[in-house]
């Protein structure tokens, strides 16, 4: 059996020490089998069941025998873009519950059920990540293809011709009458700008994170254009290091500019209030040059008077990043991404009302680094991620029989995770993360109240338990059946609209086990 080794976690995954450690258990249950009485008929078809079950088509085939008559339970399969895996738990022999066998802590084990991508698949994967949209082609028009080949022909023939004119302008200016310094110059310079360009490709990676976490990144693409700019200073005390820090200074500048370009659509759509986008774009390109060139001026009046170049610089960067602070605190958008929904439902659960779009834009982070993962709370992660304890697996999902999704709080990690079934549709996910919500207000208002009558005391006995956890989930799953029906009401009325994909959930789906 081919065994895939995903990232590191509390979950293991087997390897081939581990499968000749099953096989000598193997071996010795045998023996045990066959000096032990002969099992009752109840317990054989439940074997033959669970046989079965491993041998389902839908588990991608036979899992190995020494897995069947082993102490390892199957208790959840994942699937993620396509491919599968099993998650086995130890039983614990010694320790039974209601005549049931329970499991072993920290006994998980992942098992993939695809053999390895070839490299050639995994290199045009990656490729594809890089230079397609998200859901690609079904997400996109016909018309996108040739639109994009013609585009990629132009830019090439455009790159080609730039490296003559660069030279030829620097060879004009006077660089040096020496024949070979302007060749030399002008491939510095193309080199820094190609620099450029390889960070403004590997930074539109990002994908749908300008869509839905827009004014962050707009933010943050302008702090990264200050940063550049001061880079770029820096040559004129390091001249010999020219070469590189300018290819520093404008990848930083080069991302900044992917940034800016990218977010600028939404915010002009936001502002339009009928079919006059390309209008309202337009109007607001003019005036961004109207003033750059006002600016470009004043610089020029000022650097004749010779002023202190770190002064001035810090002076004008100050400036910029109060103002790229306040243009995106402005902007009023009508969608619920990640952090508006927070502060939505965190006010609806606190006061009973959903703020209006003011409220809920100006109470929006904007500081939070959009390569940041959204903490405490985590939309479709991997199984083995959100539980490490198969136990406290097989005690909550009894609790969402009847939901296509899964919630559970890890205390060691202390995040409260949003496991989605395969069956999720786009309002299941909404409805996971306003419960998530609501679970982290439950424990939070709990551990606030241990925390106020055990003053003085170990701070770690404020720590919910395994039973509180239970209560807490119970608690939440009625306040969501009562809730969740009021809250999208009041957020429609207020004029705000939700879609799962502002959400940015993972892709991990749990499926259902065939018995």
């Amino acid at each position: 059996m081919k065994l895939k080794h995903p990232s590191n976690s509390a979950s293991q995954t087997l390897t081939s020490s581990d499968t000749r450690m099953l096989v000598r258990e193997t071996l010795r249950i045998s023996a045990n089998l066959a000096s032990a009485p002969p099992p009752s008929p109840a317990a054989g078809a439940l074997a033959a069941q669970d046989r079965a079950l491993l041998q389902h088509s839908s588990f991608g085939g036979l899992v190995e025998d020494q897995f069947l008559d082993s102490s390892l339970r199957l208790i959840c399969l994942e699937e993620i873009d396509g491919r599968r895996w099993q998650y086995f738990a130890e039983s614990n022999n010694s320790v039974r519950s209601g005549g049931s066998k329970k499991l072993k802590k920290n006994s998980i084990r992942a098992v993939c059920l695809q053999t390895p991508q070839a490299p050639v698949d995994e290199l045009m994967a990656f490729i594809r990540s890089y230079v397609v949209p998200e859901g690609f082609p079904d997400s996109v028009t016909p018309s996108y293809v040739p639109y994009m080949t013609w585009r990629a022909l132009k830019h090439f023939f455009g790159g080609a011709m730039g490296v003559f004119t660069t030279q030829t302008l620097l060879s004009s200016l006077g660089v040096s009458r020496n024949r070979a310094a302007p060749g030399a110059v002008a491939i510095n310079w193309i080199l820094k700008d190609g620099a450029g360009r390889v960070g403004k490709m590997l930074f539109a990676r990002q994908g749908k994170k300008f869509d839905y976490d827009l004014k962050q990144l707009r933010f943050a693409g302008d702090l990264l254009m200050e940063l550049g700019a001061g880079v770029e200073l820096a040559t004129a005390a390091v001249p010999h290091l020219f070469l590189p820090l300018a290819c520093a200074a404008n990848v930083a500048k080069n991302v900044a500019a992917v940034t800016s370009t990218s977010t600028r659509t939404p915010i002009y759509k936001a502002f339009a209030k009928g079919e006059n986008i390309g209008d309202v774009t337009a109007k607001g390109e003019c005036v961004g040059n109207i003033a750059d060139l006002l600016g470009t001026g004043l610089s020029i009046l000022i650097s004749k008077r010779n002023p202190s170049l770190f002064t001035t610089f810090a002076l004008l960067s100050c400036g910029y990043v109060m103002s790229s602070y306040q243009e995106v605190k402005s902007v009023v958008l009508h969608t619920l991404n990640r952090a508006r929904f927070t502060v939505a439902v965190e006010s609806f659960l606190k006061t009973g009302r959903v703020p209006s779009l003011q409220e809920g834009n100006s109470m929006e982070s904007i500081f939070v680094p959009p390569w940041k993962q959204h903490r405490p709370i985590v939309l479709g992660p991997r199984f083995k991620d959100a539980f490490q304890d198969p136990n406290s697996y097989l005690a909550v999902e009894p609790i969402f029989e009847k939901e296509r999704y899964i919630i559970t709080y890890n205390p060691s990690k202390g995040n409260i995770y949003a496991l989605f079934k395969d069956q999720a549709k786009s309002d299941d996910i909404l409805k996971a993360a306003f419960h998530a919500h609501v679970l982290l207000h439950i424990i939070d208002t709990s551990s606030q109240n241990q925390a106020t009558s055990k003053r003085g005391h170990d701070p770690s006995a404020v720590l919910p338990t395994l039973g509180d956890l239970q209560s807490h989930i119970a608690e939440s799953y009625k306040m969501v059946s009562a809730l969740y029906g009021p809250f999208k009401n009041k957020a429609k009325d207020q004029g705000w609209v939700m879609s799962e994909s502002l959400l940015n959930p993972g892709r991990a789906r749990l499926c259902e086990l065939v018995r």
